[in-house]
């Protein structure tokens, strides 16, 4: 493949403003975006090509050697080609390290190319973690503004406010500097009339967050909606989202996650920051050449940025980097485990200097416990193991039906009045109760909390015999009437949280599943812990408990049955397992729970994948009709290359280009009358003798340049694409050579070859289309949108659910 002759233009097309699409909850513009820096205005739209080119009085043009802008890009909401772009990656590496033994100039240029990766890992940690800490501490704040206000500066959360106040430490929530509202309007915070102020104050601020956070959206970056990880996970495999991963996205999203999460919504932050750390790599990319030009080495660079995410997220480097490759990469390189380690790295770091919690952890609800686990608990860790997949199972069914009802309704039409309804329902039903009023992320850090002396939560209010206590550590004790009253707050909490999580998900504003998931399976595992605690205390006696539990020792610690639970529901609706546990691991910093983790973990999994195969982002995927080729499923069908391949028996023949007799006019017309990416290119249509394969936006390129450009060049010119000229008549036009846009070596399979081979070469060679022949006779085309269909198809699945190649 003559690889030089591609040219690493950053080419955009530029449509209408009315031109819009249905994808992943929002509406997709299809306008010029910032995902790439426009080039040429005078080359503006070439999506409706008409050919209506000028003929310029310049000099003449040579094709193979002047580089075009736009030739060898991607259109919107296209697959990149892989093979093509390494290979051009390769090409350039070689050009520069042939160029370093010239001079010295040479050298520190191939120097700086080798260190540019690992500068851009440097900055897009600096500005995640940057980015990450300004979210919490915005959204520490703004959830508190719910709830009151402080006097001694506005922009005090309720816990900062406290810290310079002289009051004791089981008061240390109630200082004068803090004030409810109640206490601010009325003068008093008892009483019927204060606490309906401020349940009034409570609603009316989530719904000024939500009301800001979805109209910000909907005017400004439509894409900054939902979780962003199905989307990623397409654009990782090879997917063109133009805009998604712009500069637009990254500051809408940044500012409507802060409100969405202080709204109260049953959402989290973690998944749209791993959103908003691929946009800062996206956006960083555009300083380095070798990653700005070359799409399938930006998608390394994405790859590290989501690990950055992570890191962020949950203050878990080494779990980023293994999220990124078990959940979210498509192709992930030694190379980029190490650029991603690091990224993960500075971003935690980064995210620590800022302390946004002020407990010098990265997360809110970071936990230690001290207690070993006894091997007979691992029958409730599986109880739980078995509870987070069927609650996985039952999530992913019940918010794709309502998400599918969303985009094929009128309900759709109104987003702004979907999110003001859910945010309303959940306020109200939310403020009662004490476990669901706080934030998510501290409901978390409660229930993963192991009671201490000083604790002075519902959860802890134990009835103490002090004289039964060992050291630092409490025995397991009677639960008193505070933890009994938690025990039906939390039942309830349990309820509101499995059901209004469904109608969460997926509506316009950003939306992670992280922490609704973990805050169910928390909810569930305190609930089973205690109970636990309370049997082990009044039958220390029985024989499960005997050899291990005697009495006035603290056996069971209910904390770590949350912490189970909260691993258990994660794993099972997105089916991670590896990097969830490592995860968890880095967030309780305990290295004896390994063995409790991963047996939930594994346990859901096995539970969720027996109802369902897809966790909640493939099934978004799906959803979507995005062109994603999943690597982890097997192609177990006995259909052959001739079976999927077009055109059908039924079918008109497959459009081809002539090497060499072909004018200009005919092509246009071709370009004009289809909308296929390719041409094949064929000795005659009479032999059918395959050439080679040349993509539909680099002909328009081509031609519109060749028109304005160079001499002669008119409707009855000949296009040819072979080394020399055929022979024509002399007073024949000026030919056009296009050899230099031509793929000589295009992927081909026989007609013959199993299916299951070429989904594996889809797979793993990144392909956007496939050619077949028949004793070096071109038969037909297969394109990834056909192998999705088909897949699809034998599966029992709606083949036209596929929207784009």
């Amino acid at each position: 493949m003559d690889q030089k002759s591609y040219r690493r233009g950053s080419f955009q097309s530029s449509t209408s403003d009315e031109d819009m699409l249905e994808i992943a909850g929002a509406s997709l513009d299809f306008t010029m975006a910032d995902d790439d820096p426009p080039l040429d205005r005078e080359m503006g739209g070439f999506s409706s090509y008409n050919g209506g080119g000028m003929n310029g009085t310049s000099t003449m043009m040579d094709f193979l050697e002047e580089p075009l802008p736009g030739v060898g890009t991607y259109e919107d909401f296209n697959t990149i080609d892989w093979v093509r772009e390494k290979s051009r990656d390769r090409d350039r590496h070689r050009e520069i390290t042939s160029r370093s033994k010239e001079s010295t100039w040479a050298l520190i240029h191939s120097v700086s190319d080798a260190f540019s990766g690992w500068l851009l890992m440097l900055l897009i940690g600096l500005l995640a973690g940057s980015l990450a800490g300004l979210i919490d501490i915005s959204a520490h704040w703004m959830t508190d503004l719910k709830e009151g206000v402080c006097l001694a500066g506005f922009w005090f959360n309720h816990e900062h406010c406290c810290w310079k106040s002289n009051t004791t430490f089981t008061d240390r929530d109630k200082c004068p500097e803090w004030m409810s509202w109640s206490q601010l309007i009325l003068g008093h915070g008892e009483g019927a009339f204060a606490y309906i102020l401020n349940y009034f104050m409570y609603v009316v601020w989530a719904l000024l967050f939500s009301l800001l956070a979805v109209l910000l959206v909907k005017g400004f970056a439509p894409y900054a909606c939902g979780s962003g990880i199905p989307e990623i996970k397409t654009i990782l495999s090879g997917f063109i989202i133009r805009g998604y991963l712009g500069k637009w996205t990254l500051i809408i999203k940044t500012i409507t996650l802060v409100l969405a999460v202080s709204s109260g919504l049953s959402l989290g932050k973690e998944g749209p920051l791993v959103h908003v750390a691929c946009c800062c790599g996206n956006i960083l990319c555009h300083l380095f050449t070798k990653y700005r030009k070359n799409e399938a080495k930006r998608r390394e660079v994405l790859s590290a940025a989501a690990a950055a995410g992570v890191s962020v997220a949950f203050g878990a480097p080494i779990g980023g980097v293994l999220f990124s490759l078990e959940e979210v990469s498509y192709y992930f390189p030694l190379k980029t485990l190490w650029r991603s380690f690091f990224a993960a790295l500075v971003a935690a770091f980064t995210l620590r200097s800022i302390n946004p919690f002020g407990n010098s952890r990265l997360v809110l609800f970071y936990v230690e416990f001290h207690m070993p686990w006894h091997l007979l608990e691992l029958v409730p860790f599986i109880l739980l193991g078995i509870f987070g997949g069927l609650w996985g199972a039952f999530f992913i069914r019940s918010n794709i039906a309502w998400c599918r009802r969303r985009k094929t309704t009128k309900l759709g039409r109104y987003p702004v009045l979907e999110v003001l309804v859910v945010t309303a329902i959940t306020a109200i039903l939310a403020f009662p109760n004490e476990y669901t009023r706080m934030s998510t992320s501290e409901l978390i850090s409660e229930l993963f909390n192991d009671c201490g002396i000083l604790d002075s939560s519902q959860l802890c209010e134990y009835i103490n015999d002090f004289n039964s206590t060992k050291g630092d550590d409490l025995p397991d004790r009677a639960a008193g009437p505070g933890v009994y009253t938690a025990m039906w707050q939390l039942a309830l909490a349990l309820l509101m949280k499995v059901f209004i999580t469904i109608f969460t998900f997926g509506m316009k504003v950003p939306s992670g599943l992280f922490i609704p998931s973990m805050a169910v399976g928390a909810i569930a595992g305190r609930l089973l812990g205690v109970a636990m605690e309370q049997l082990a205390f009044y039958h220390h006696d029985w024989a499960i408990f005997s050899g291990w539990c005697s009495q006035g020792a603290d056996c069971i610690t209910p904390g770590l049955y949350a912490m189970v639970g909260a691993a258990a529901c994660l794993g099972g609706v997105t089916r991670m397992t590896v990097s969830l546990v490592v995860i968890m691991f880095e967030l309780t910093g305990g290295l004896e729970y390994i063995v409790p983790l991963m047996a939930a973990a594994m346990t859901s999994k096995w539970v969720a994948d027996a109802i369902g195969r897809e966790g909640i982002y493939d099934a978004h995927i799906r959803l979507n009709g995005y062109p994603f080729l999943e690597a982890k499923e097997e192609f177990s069908h006995k259909t052959l290359a001739m079976d999927v391949m077009r055109p059908r028996r039924s079918d008109p023949p497959l459009t081809v280009i002539t090497q060499d007799s072909m004018t200009v006019e005919d092509v246009e017309t071709i370009i004009n009358e289809t909308t296929y990416s390719g041409y094949p290119v064929v000795v005659s249509r009479e032999s059918q003798r395959l050439v080679g394969f040349v993509l539909r936006r680099d002909l328009i390129i081509s031609i519109e340049n060749a028109r304005k450009k160079q001499d002669g060049i008119v409707s009855t010119s000949i296009i040819y694409f072979t080394d020399h000229s055929p022979p024509l008549p002399p007073s024949s036009p000026s030919m056009l050579k296009l050899r230099s846009i031509l793929d000589l070596s295009p992927f081909t399979v026989t007609d013959q070859t199993p299916m299951e081979i070429v989904v594996d070469i889809f797979r793993k060679l990144g392909l956007r289309q496939c050619l077949v022949t028949h004793n070096g006779k071109l038969l037909g085309i297969i394109t990834k949108k056909d192998v999705l269909k088909h897949i699809a198809q034998l599966a029992n699945q709606d083949p036209d659910s596929i929207l784009f190649n």
